[in-house]
């Protein structure tokens, strides 16, 4: 990279885009996104377990049908449809078609009955599953300026920061909406226009002929929005400074109620895991004396459950269900 081409000022849309799926960006890094952090998937197989009770829902709500779809949007290196496939019952697997949507190169070891593709498949009849995609959909961000006005930050490639033009058309029409900003008061204050993403999650469910498809990620709606944004990175596990070199995953909270099409339920994971059967209860003691082995299995899946539905962590994610032609298929 030419010193010009690193010193440029642009958007956080374009520099991310770069950073993250560029030639040389994050997610077509070997080492897969599990290396720089822990999802959901990654805490516990209850949790693809219990997508695939989901799956199994949808399959009721669709009649049965000979061909049942399970699309696992961003699905780094395959971990969630791999884990669901094992999970599902053995007359469910059979008619599953497994598909693995994701820019990176296919798994050499990945299940041979899983479909890599770039772009989601279309027509889907089943369960499109986005489990922290919306999150890393690149967006410009707004700061407040000295005079009350909305303007685009602008960034270099070593993460160095200023004030672009005023936000305008579609993107402040947008922020007007879904996260206004004070016209005094509010120097420093800061949005992520999430305007990318509400069509992003409108093209993947647009494919959706019939069934379910469901966005996990980190949340938030128009009554809590954070006033200084979120926009973060991650490497090696440890949260770091953003910065746009493809050195780190670069992730900022989603604007759920924003994406969400008519018809759609917003929850918490805590929520919808627990309309799924994962409870975190804790095993009897009476189990401990009479089947100690037993008893340790169990206890071990109840501190896996409690995980993935605490509050202030993994349980306050935001699921966004978009049904195309069934039920309620959680009743939480």
């Amino acid at each position: 990279m030419t010193q010009e081409a690193a010193d440029a000022w642009q958007g956080w849309r374009a520099a991310a885009e770069s950073a993250l799926y560029g030639p040389e960006g994050f997610y077509r890094r070997p080492e897969g996104p599990s290396a720089h952090f822990r999802t959901s998937v990654h805490a516990s197989p209850l949790y693809a377990a219990a997508v695939a009770r989901l799956l199994c829902r949808v399959d009721e709500a669709l009649g049965r049908p000979d061909t049942l779809d399970l699309v696992d949007m961003a699905a780094g290196r395959g971990e969630l449809v791999t884990g669901v496939l094992a999970a599902l019952p053995a007359g469910v697997a059979a008619r599953t078609r497994a598909y693995a949507v994701e820019i990176a190169a296919r798994p050499p070891d990945l299940d041979p009955r899983v479909t890599w593709l770039t772009e989601p498949p279309r027509p889907v009849r089943g369960l499109l599953f986005a489990n922290e995609w919306l999150d890393n959909v690149p967006v410009d961000v707004a700061e407040v300026d000295t005079a009350g006005v909305p303007r685009r930050v602008l960034v270099r490639r070593d993460g160095t920061e200023r004030l672009g033009e005023p936000v305008d058309g579609a993107e402040a029409r947008w922020l007007d909406r879904w996260w206004p900003l004070p016209d005094e008061g509010g120097e420093g204050l800061r949005a992520e226009i999430g305007l990318p993403r509400d069509e992003a999650w409108a093209a993947v469910t647009g494919t959706l002929e019939r069934g379910l498809a469901v966005a996990v990620d980190y949340a938030h709606t128009r009554g809590s929005r954070p006033p200084f944004g979120t926009l973060t990175g991650f490497r090696e596990g440890r949260e770091t400074a953003p910065v746009p070199d493809g050195s780190c995953d670069l992730t900022a909270h989603v604007a759920l109620d924003a994406c969400a099409l008519p018809g759609a339920r917003l929850l918490t994971q805590r929520e919808a895991l627990r309309a799924l059967g994962i409870t975190g209860a804790r095993p009897s003691l009476e189990l401990a004396s009479t089947r100690p082995a037993e008893y340790l299995r169990a206890l071990a899946s109840a501190g896996e459950a409690a995980e993935l539905t605490a509050t202030g962590g993994l349980g306050d994610f935001g699921w966004l269900l978009q049904p195309v032609g069934v039920p309620d298929l959680l009743n939480a």
